[in-house]
């Protein structure tokens, strides 16, 4: 294989914007992930001030994480021209009251594009630029999950719906790619290695309904898990937060209780195993599986039981492999006493092309330091899990 030259491939890219736009003012959407910012790096040295780059404040991004970006990017070495748009409350209407994953990221999708289009005639702007990866276009097409940001691969007119015509520079490259590129333009270290954001940020993390509180908490125990998974360095890592209802006890809970019995080598009194209402995203025989989560519970002395993490991920394998209905397997660090509304799971992964993924091996030091700080931030938060589960049978990020 041919290896990577960023450098050619940026001097390629800038000619091709600089033909297709001219002298035409343009549109670039960023969120401060390494994608739309190396993006808006490479277009800005193509076209310098006929380009704008806009900030959707959609309400689900992290705390704080709005003024913190327009800043970096505004500021040298990028000096990207910015302006945040606070669209908060449109995108939490356009969202209300929708628990599938795909109905969320097509309503998402449509509120992201008539925003910037608004946007776009506002400021005169013809052309939206956006940093589409290949993974993106892989996933979509692919019938695994639909990302936000693809539209004219699955048939999709921007200029018919729109008003604009897209230019993605980036389609051709990965993540580790991209990273290239970012440091080659001297994108600042926290955001050329920045872990992966989704474009439609914390929406895609709230597992079934969005409501306020349920987002609020995630915001929070987000800033937990990211503060405290940090050094050790995965390659993404994040919290999700789920309604802690479960479906009735049957068959397929006693048959995964066995499982784990036997597998981890304790008494069957001392496992529970939930089938939980809500379904996340998975990845069966290359396509998607909207399936049913797991949680388990090995409680020993009174304490959650906690075997190494890689002795999980083969359990974990095991069940998926007999029931097929499962997407997801998380494994209970934590369990207040009283039941509260939502359940949180903590989600760390090693991969080279996100296409696949395994699953990190946290200490559980830092794990039970997560949990516990999660349960005292977030009163309406009950259950604090790992995702035990790789890249396939489950997708990284849980819808």
């Amino acid at each position: 294989m041919e290896k990577f030259n960023a450098q050619e491939f940026v001097e390629q890219q800038v000619k091709e914007i600089r033909k297709i736009v001219g002298t035409k003012r343009t549109l670039i959407a960023v969120s401060g992930g390494v994608d739309s910012t190396t993006c808006a790096a490479l277009t800005h040295r193509a076209l310098g001030e006929n380009l704008l780059c806009v900030m959707l404040d959609d309400a689900f991004m992290r705390e704080g994480e709005p003024d913190r970006v327009s800043r970096v990017l505004s500021n040298p070495p990028l000096n990207l021209p910015i302006k945040v748009l606070n669209v908060q409350s449109r995108f939490l209407n356009a969202l209300k009251g929708l628990s599938d994953a795909e109905e969320k990221r097509k309503a998402f999708r449509e509120t992201f594009y008539k925003s910037l289009s608004e946007a776009a005639e506002k400021e005169g702007c013809h052309f939206l630029v956006q940093g589409t990866i290949r993974p993106d276009i892989l996933e979509t097409t692919g019938g695994i999950k639909t990302q936000h940001n693809i539209l004219s691969q699955i048939g999709i007119s921007p200029i018919e719906l729109y008003n604009f015509q897209v230019i993605e520079p980036l389609t051709p490259l990965y993540k580790p790619q991209v990273r290239q590129v970012a440091r080659y333009l001297g994108v600042p270290q926290e955001m050329s290695e920045r872990q992966p954001f989704p474009g439609p940020g914390l929406s895609v993390r709230v597992v079934g309904e969005i409501k306020i509180d349920k987002l609020e908490s995630l915001k929070k125990a987000t800033t937990i898990a990211e503060e405290k998974l940090a050094k050790h360095q995965p390659e993404q890592y994040f919290a999700a937060i789920i309604d802690n209802t479960e479906k009735p006890q049957n068959s397929i809970c006693k048959h995964v209780q066995e499982i784990v019995t036997q597998f981890l080598n304790v008494k069957s009194r001392q496992v529970t195993a939930r089938i939980l209402k809500e379904k996340a995203t998975g990845i069966r025989d290359g396509l998607r599986n909207y399936g049913e989560i797991v949680t388990i519970k090995v409680q020993v002395n009174s304490q959650c039981y906690q075997p190494p993490i890689k002795n999980l991920v083969a359990l974990q394998d095991k069940i998926v492999t007999e029931n097929q209905s499962f997407a997801r397997v998380l494994y209970t660090v934590q369990e207040k006493l009283q039941k509260k509304p939502y359940l949180i799971a903590i989600r760390a992964i090693q991969t080279h092309d996100f296409m696949t993924a395994t699953v990190s091996e946290i200490p559980w030091v830092t794990l039970n330091e997560i949990a516990e700080e999660i349960v005292k931030s977030c009163p309406n938060v009950s259950n604090v899990c790992y995702d035990v589960t790789p890249k396939p049978p489950a997708t990284i990020e849980m819808e």
